[in-house]
């Protein structure tokens, strides 16, 4: 049902969508169309930050015509800046149309002409857009662009008209490729939602909850087709669905439970019964989804070398590491086409140095080799930090069951596709997971991942706090002891979250204020607007989102104080909750951001599974059945419902019965 309803939308290569759609035209007259804002080698005078990128022609196209720095070449830039023509009826010289001409024929488009009824007094006029091409741009009497058009020189045919903030925003555009490329084909995406889906899925309950998280999982395919056409306003809002129900799973997986085997149940009286939790069954041997790991790592790799694009954010992190290896202030002053690409926390940059020292950097939106090994090594601890994880949590088998999930999932190819540093974050907090039963490590881990994206210091309660209930405090005299413990296992927290914090800021404070840092980071964030979330596209609902703000922030209080699972499986599903419910109340919201909390939902969804849990017992306490005191042989430690020789083997679940 799913791949059926993305068949017809999901498609690479299709022409953008323009308002309203724009006549068809020959391929000579799309040779010349740029890629996306975003895209490198394209001028950039916006929001660079989190793929927020705007084309030169996005501001007014006669003044927002100036070159970057001189570190950068101009023909990377200028290429496809506007130049301002007087008008005139005589033809452009080169060029078979006038400016009067082409001006026009866009004054007589029905998009144009209705954005002009509803701004008296707007004024339009022509440029030069690259080789063969005329932009039409019309300004309300406040300068504002509302209305911008593309035109073939050669034949005179519409290529593109835009309004609204389309205008303004060349990724709302749909151009093909701009992000994630090829991977956006069907014969790519769909072969790859199949393989996600298809090793989970259990013929003998095919109405499984797990059925459906996996569906919903694959569900932001449909809003990312809708968004590869230039339909914003379906693709933003089919985003929140998803989320949400992702958002109440995980806290319904949080919520403490009546498990045996963990530290939050009391010791089970003798005879208590167990019986297994809904065991995931996988269609295929874990020895056949490691070999999958394998073939699609070398698959994702392949790709990235091969037909991949670097967008702004990776190459925003390839100029910080130049910086940071020259002694340059980390903050400010970065090229035009890339101005706002210090948005960043300093680990972000940081972690592209050593690529960059090897790999080099010509100074120019190239290539970008470096972001290439960057994200390949990103999504490789990924993929490794997860199998490390279920490893812990049920066995080998787990762990390559998340693995798979993670290479399988198209979302993660699109992210690495992209070379953006998403990945990272989910790595940094991964990391804390792994390392849930030290302190001082999740201190350490929870402040690379939020100075990297500030949005993981929502984390920062939830992991100094974890583990702290199962501190005793015994009664009596001796309850000091036990506070003790717990306070000095916070400040261990504490201490490793500050120290570490203090440390990777060096290179950023050494050149620059903390005043500095927060204006270029947190201040321009926070003011900047976008069309990608409900909060920006429709407008008018700053008190709902100030609402859903507030909310995440108690969520993430709330998370850390109150009780739930105290597991691994319970602390990356409240994790989980609080990425998604930060996600929810930001201004700009994309696909990148998936990785972010899909590398924390996998391991509660299937580490889930195969929890013992207590049979009920007669009335008056006895055990009728002790045979069934411990779990069978055949029951897999790893949680996946079979018997495997990669796991250890099974443990003893409850004492033995007794009389």
């Amino acid at each position: 049902m799913l791949l059926s309803a993305l068949a017809p939308a999901l498609a690479f290569g299709a022409e953008p969508a323009a308002i309203p759609a724009p006549p068809t035209g020959s391929a000579a007259d799309y040779a010349t169309l740029p890629a996306s804002g975003s895209s490198r080698g394209t001028a950039t005078t916006g929001p660079s930050a989190d793929y927020a990128t705007r084309s030169v022609s996005a501001s007014s196209p006669g003044t927002a015509t100036t070159g970057p720095s001189s570190s950068l070449s101009t023909a990377a830039t200028n290429s496809s800046a506007p130049v301002p023509v007087a008008p005139s009826e005589i033809p452009y010289p080169g060029r078979r149309m006038s400016s009067d001409e082409v001006l026009r024929i866009a004054e007589a488009l029905p998009a144009v002409r209705r954005e002009r009824s509803r701004n008296p007094g707007a004024y339009g006029g022509a440029y030069l857009k690259g080789p063969g091409r005329w932009q039409v741009s019309f300004f309300s009497r406040r300068a504002k662009e509302i209305v911008q058009v593309y035109i073939a020189d050669a034949t005179g045919r519409v290529l593109e008209q835009w309004t609204g903030f389309q205008v303004a925003w060349t990724m709302a555009r749909g151009y093909p490729g701009a992000f994630g490329r090829h991977v956006n084909a069907l014969y790519v995406w769909l072969p790859l939602c199949v393989l996600f889906f298809a090793p989970f899925f259990n013929w003998r309950r095919p109405f499984s909850l797990l059925h459906v998280d996996l569906l919903v999982l694959l569900f932001f395919s449909v809003s990312l087709a809708f968004f590869n056409h230039a339909r914003i306003g379906l693709s933003v809002p089919l985003v929140y669905p998803p989320l949400l129900y992702l958002l109440a799973r995980m806290l319904a997986l949080a919520r403490p439970r009546l498990r045996a085997g963990t530290s939050a149940v009391p010791p089970l009286p003798a005879g208590t019964p167990l019986r297994p939790g809904p065991a995931l069954r996988l269609l295929v041997p874990p020895l056949w989804l490691a070999m999958g790991v394998l073939f699609l790592l070398g698959f994702r790799i392949a790709l990235n070398l091969t037909d991949s694009n670097v967008i702004d954010v990776g190459y925003a992190g390839v100029i910080g590491a130049q910086r940071i290896a020259s002694g340059r202030p980390l903050y400010g002053g970065y090229p035009a086409d890339n101005e706002h690409g210090d948005t960043y926390g300093p680990v972000n940059y940081e972690a592209y140095v050593p690529f960059q020292q090897i790999l080099g950097w010509s100074g120019q939106w190239d290539d970008l080799p470096a972001a290439h090994a960057a994200a390949i090594l990103f999504d490789l601890l990924a993929v490794a930090l997860l199998f490390l994880v279920g490893r812990r949590v049920r066995g080998p088998t787990l762990g390559v069951a998340l693995a798979y999930a993670w290479v399988s999932y198209p979302f993660t190819l699109y992210a690495l596709e992209s070379n953006s540093n998403d990945t990272l974050v989910c790595v940094l907090v991964l990391a804390a997971l792994l390392c849930a039963t030290s302190a001082p490590a999740r201190g350490v881990f929870a402040a690379l991942a939020g100075l990297t994206k500030f949005a993981p210091l929502a984390l920062a309660p939830l992991l100094a706090t974890h583990g702290l209930r199962e501190i005793k405090v015994p009664a009596g005299p001796r309850r000091w002891a036990g506070r003790l413990a717990r306070a000095r296992a916070l400040g261990a927290f504490l201490l490793a979250f500050a120290l570490t914090a203090a440390v990777v800021s060096v290179p950023a404070l050494s050149h620059d204020s903390w005043h500095t840092l927060y204006e270029r980071t947190i201040v321009y964030q926070a003011n900047r607007g976008s069309p990608f979330s409900v909060w920006g596209l429709y407008g008018g609902l700053g008190s709902v989102q100030l609402g859903v703000e507030i909310a995440a922030i108690v969520l993430a209080v709330g998370l850390a104080v109150v009780p739930r699972r105290p597991d691994v499986v319970g602390l990356a599903a409240a994790a989980a909750a609080i990425v998604i419910a930060t996600q929810l109340g930001v201004e700009h919201w994309f696909y990148l951001y998936v990785p972010w909390f899909f590398g924390l939902v996998m391991p509660a969804l299937l580490g889930r599974l195969s929890d013992p849990e207590r049979l009920p017992t007669p009335a008056g306490g006895g055990a009728s059945e002790p045979a069934r005191s411990s779990l069978p042989a055949s029951f897999s430690s790893s949680g996946l419902g079979r018997p495997s020789a990669m796991d250890p083997p099974p443990r003893s679940q409850s004492a033995p019965a007794s009389a």
